[in-house]
């Protein structure tokens, strides 16, 4: 427990804003690669992958009661072992319209009510060099989920986001995330489309001078890393502008980083490669190779 706790200590949150307390899935702690620890204040959300005695956890919620500043009103568990991923409270009553703050930009979270909450704070590398490179750009965000690159591209400058998921209600949780943010809802779209079936869609409303594709490790039939990431890497000239950027998101450990860059050497070979990034201190990674990766291209 030690040695979490001066994890903790190390990461404590910035005033308000949203973080990863404790990243054991990096494989840098012995002993917890089955623990996760996020803080959205004024709730801290542990994530186990494999089941703990009852009484390790009563002594991990004391220690974060002891330990962080501000004493956390909710401490919720996922049990990411069992099926859907549940969670239950270990601490405190359930909070309502719980949100992540990130670089005065909020998203609302779905604590308690999916597998997945809605928000992945190990993107919030990604966020940033959308939001850098978005000034009176026009945006497609793939894959886009619950729309945070959206909301980032938009607070960063775009002119205009099309964000495309098969997920409708995933798409309607961004759609709030604009409206939480004071964002005119006139320059963001939600396509509920499978991507490989809207091309001719994309391209009547194209071409985009961002395109954000972070599609998930496997998604069913509609996506597996290695079957379909050659395929939308095939289609990108179609979709991009001259001069162009490509942000590629990685979350595929058995492929590791080197997987995108040679599959763009091979099919787009005059793409400038503009380099990689990774989600940063607070996600530390034994093996870069099974962490998340951030692969930036630009189009001649």
């Amino acid at each position: 427990m030690q040695s979490i706790h001066d994890e903790i200590i190390k990461h404590l949150p910035r005033a308000e804003e949203s973080r990863r307390l404790f990243h054991g899935r990096g494989h840098c702690f012995a002993g917890y690669e089955d623990l996760l620890i996020d803080y959205f204040p004024p709730v801290v959300m542990v994530t186990l992958y494999q089941k703990r005695p009852q009484a390790w956890l009563e002594e991990l919620t004391e220690m974060l009661i002891s330990t962080l500043p501000e004493q956390p009103r909710t401490i919720l568990l996922q049990e990411r072992f069992l099926a859907n991923g549940p969670s239950r409270l270990l601490h405190g009553p359930m909070s309502e319209d719980i949100e992540a703050r990130e670089a005065g930009l909020s998203f609302r979270l779905r604590l308690g009510e999916a597998q997945n909450i809605g928000f992945f704070p190990d993107m919030a590398a990604g966020r940033k060099l959308v939001r850098e490179r978005s000034t009176g750009k026009r945006v497609l965000n793939l894959f886009a989920y619950s729309c945070s690159f959206s909301v980032a591209a938009l607070a960063g400058g775009a002119t205009q986001v099309v964000n495309l998921d098969m997920n409708r209600g995933a798409l309607e949780l961004g759609r709030r995330n604009h409206q939480r943010n004071n964002i005119d809802l006139r320059k963001a779209s939600f396509l509920p489309l499978e991507f490989f079936r809207s091309l001719s869609k994309l391209k009547k409303i194209g071409p985009f001078d961002l395109v954000i594709c972070d599609p998930p490790a496997a998604q069913g039939k509609s996506f597996t890393a290695e079957k379909h990431w050659p395929k939308l890497v095939r289609t990108l000239p179609k979709l991009v502008s001259s001069g162009g950027v490509i942000l590629a998101c990685l979350n595929a450990p058995h492929l590791g980083p080197d997987y995108l860059d040679d599959l763009f050497a091979e099919i787009l070979p005059a793409a400038e490669n503009l380099g990689m990034f990774t989600p940063g201190e607070d996600f530390p990674e034994a093996d870069l190779a099974c962490g998340v990766t951030l692969h930036l291209y630009r189009l001649p």
